[in-house]
């Protein structure tokens, strides 16, 4: 199956947005939720985890891949999160990891789940990743 995630805002912090397109061999699922008060990070981050949360709960066991157009989210939960957890999430500037809440609970649905992270380009025109926009966009407009 394959995931697509993105997240907005506007101000950074501000009102935010996130979306997501879940494809399943027999099944096309759209998500999407707001905050009033975030940054663009972390509607990134709810985007994957809200995903992944609702693959969990389908019990499907296919292998899923998860395309982000942020290189945050796909380095941070592919390259640094070990570190960060070694170093009792902290950075290598001995700083706490920003939004270590929302790492924590991607980290957990990663080890659980095993999906494959990929990075698109974000406003390429990429179908499911532009409609992922449109949907956090959406999300964030009907918070304000």
């Amino acid at each position: 199956m394959h995931v697509y995630s993105d997240g907005a805002c506007s101000g950074n912090p501000g009102v935010g947005g996130w979306g997501a397109v879940l494809i399943y061999p027999n099944d096309y699922i759209e998500l999407s939720g707001g905050e009033l008060l975030t940054t663009n990070n972390r509607m990134e981050l709810l985007a994957a985890i809200e995903a992944l949360r609702h693959v969990q709960h389908s019990q499907i066991t296919l292998p899923i891949i998860i395309s982000t157009d942020s290189q945050y989210v796909k380095k941070g939960i592919t390259l640094w999160v070990q570190n960060w957890k070694k170093n009792g999430w902290k950075t290598s500037a001995k700083e706490p990891v920003k939004n270590q809440d929302l790492w924590q609970q991607l980290d957990s649905l990663n080890q659980q789940l095993h999906p494959e992270w990929q990075w698109i380009k974000g406003h390429a025109g990429h179908k499911y990743n532009e409609r992922c926009d449109t949907l956090a966009v959406s999300a964030r407009d009907q918070i304000v």
